[in-house]
Formats: structure tokens, sequence, C-alpha cells
């Protein structure tokens, strides 16, 4: 089994687990333990996995990292255990920052069992960095994040292949986490640098607020006409490979559409353009052929395998005045959630996919 399977596996347990772990010991048991062990490790075997690694830090007398990744005995990784559901980014790892010091490795990881974050000395020799050059989601990977994790594998572990590009993934994490923030608020040096290039006259005060909107607007716009791109190319081509089947109305077919007509249910154009957006969105996870799609006079399902016990999530979008997208929870009910655009429902991608990931 490839890791990204393995990875898939243990993500679809985790909304099971999360409301039950309320510790770093249960965090460890739970969630950590099996990461280490998806990365071909033997969290058995202490050759290869100590816990509770002590050594002394200078003044400091029996200090503890949590886990220690060994090679040839030496420690090649080690791993700070935070609570489930403790932000990563407001904690220091005191007790990792100070035995990366005084060990071999050269990665540490900070984690609550979802977020991995992942330190190496690149700014200073033996001096752990501030800042991580990698951070994984558990909840939200694709093959790209799965790929750099690889490197850290027993059968893949390379130190100087994963420090070659430890850099470039530092800098790509900060350029988008910066790229997030303008997008939701351009600042004025961001808005001054486009403004300058398609505004020939002095950008006084009043201006630069005008083109504060206009340049958030035009970078919404951008990146939905990408999507939209995307979106139409995938569409296209699925349309071409089911146009031989459409192209001759059956007999069946025929009856289908009467029946519809007479139980006064229309599938709008809205629900079929979400419907294929779903699609594309879930076909990262699984074969698009298994996903269907049932309206009703209230709502329209989108379904796996056409059953009506898998439910994907649901368009209701018969009020006038308000569309939602309903998503089963944990416990088998329907969270609403209003949507103001289709386009919304990108956002819950990875909610669309933690569903199907519990079919599957």
């Amino acid at each position: 089994m490839d890791l990204i399977d393995r990875l898939r596996e243990l993500s679809v347990q985790i909304p099971k687990q999360q409301q039950y772990i309320s510790t770093e010991e249960a965090t460890k048991n739970a969630l950590v333990m099996p990461f280490i062990n998806a990365l071909g490790y033997n969290v058995f075997d202490p050759t290869e996995v100590t816990p509770e690694l002590v050594a002394d830090v200078g003044t400091k007398k029996g200090e503890k990292v949590d886990y220690a990744v060994l090679k040839d005995s030496s420690p090649i990784i080690l791993f700070e255990v935070k609570c489930c559901g403790v932000d990563l980014n407001n904690v220091h790892a005191s007790q990792l920052y100070r035995y990366f010091s005084v060990t071999a490795a050269r990665f540490g990881i900070l984690t609550d069992g979802i977020n991995y974050h992942f330190y190496s000395d690149l700014d200073a020799p033996n001096k752990m960095d501030a800042k991580p050059f990698f951070v994984f989601n558990m909840l939200d990977f694709d093959e790209g994040t799965v790929d750099e994790l690889k490197k850290f594998t027993k059968s893949a572990f390379d130190v100087d292949d994963i420090l070659s590009t430890a850099n470039e993934l530092r800098y790509k994490r900060e350029i988008k986490a910066i790229m997030a923030v303008e997008f939701n608020g351009p600042s004025e040096e961001f808005v001054r640098f486009f403004a300058s290039r398609v505004y020939s006259r002095r950008l006084t005060q009043t201006v630069l607020e005008d083109f504060t909107e206009i340049t958030k607007q035009a970078f919404r716009a951008f990146l939905n006409e990408r999507i939209e791109s995307r979106l139409k190319s995938a569409l296209d081509s699925e349309a071409q490979e089911i146009v031989p089947e459409q192209s001759k109305p059956t007999e069946a077919n025929e009856k289908a559409e009467e029946e519809i007509e007479q139980d006064g249910v229309v599938t709008t154009s809205d629900e079929k353009d979400a419907y294929m957006i779903v699609k594309s969105i879930l076909r990262e996870v699984v074969d698009v052929k298994r996903i269907a799609m049932r309206d009703v006079q209230t709502y329209c399902s989108v379904l796996l395998d056409d059953n009506n016990r898998k439910p994907i999530c649901r368009f209701r979008f018969n009020n006038k005045t308000q569309k939602y997208l309903g998503i089963p929870t944990a416990d088998k009910q329907e969270e609403r959630i209003p949507i103001d655009d289709l386009d919304d429902i990108f956002k819950y991608a990875d909610q669309l996919k933690t569903v199907v990931n519990l079919y599957l």
C-alpha cells in the first residue's frame, strides 16, 4: 500500500476520534504513533523509535523529547507532541528547540496529531529555525504534499535530499501565506504596485482607497476565472466521454423525463452546475462514475453509488433569497451552510472529501 493510501486510511478515522482525545497521551497513542508507523518506522521497536528520549541539556537535567526516530542508533527525527486541537502557531516548541541543538538530528516535528510542522537548522547550524519549512495537515493533503512527506519515510530518508529542497518549500509556504493575506485585505504596498502600472496620474490617498477595492475585486475575479476555466475544461472532457451515450434519446430516458415532469421536479441549471463542481472536487478521491444525483421536491442530493444511505451533500436551492449546501456531519445530521455563489462550494472541498472517505 502506498503512503497516500495509508494516510487516507488514517485521516478518515480522525473525525471519529477527535471528540475523545483530550490529552497529549491520547494524541500520541491515537494519532502520532499511527502516523510514524505509516512512514515505515516500527513504533514498537526501540531501536527505530524511542519514546521519551532523555538527555541533559545545559543546566537542565533529564530533558525529554516525546519521540525520536533513530537510524544506526542515532536520532534523525525528533517529535514534540501537543494535545490535539492546539494551535501550533501559538506554541513554542521549547523541549524540541533545546534538544535539537544537542543531538545529531537535523529535523524536528511539532504536532498535535493532525498538523505536523517540520523544522530544521537552515538559518544557523545546530539551532532550530523559528519557522517550519514544511507543514503537513492530515485532513488536507494532496499528492504534491505527500510526495514531500515521502522523503521522511524509512525507505527514502536522505538528509541531503530533504535539505536540498527545504528552503524552497519554506519560501513557497511563506509566499502563499502572504498571498492569502493580500487576497483578503490588500496592503497599501500591494495596491500601489498594481495601481502604478495602470494609473498614470499621482496616487493620492483617495485614489489608493479606490484602488484597494478595485484590486481586491480584480484579484478575486482572476482566481474565479482560473477556477472556471479549469472546471470548464474538465466538464468539456467529461461531456465528450458521455456524448455517444446521450446522442440518441432512448425510450427509457424519455419515460424518465416524463415521470420527472409529472412529479413537478425540475433540476435547475444551478443544481446541475453544483453537481459538476462536486464531481470535479471529488475526482481526487473517488471514481466520478460512482457519484450520482437525485432530485426531489425540496432538495437535490449527491450520493455515492446512487445509495441513499451514502449522502455526500444536498443542494437546497429552492429558497429564492438564500442557497444552502447541506453536508452530513459525524453524527449523521446535516449541516446547512449558506452560500452566495456556486464557487463557494470549493471552500468546503475538504469536508466533502472527508464524507466520501468515510464511506470508502
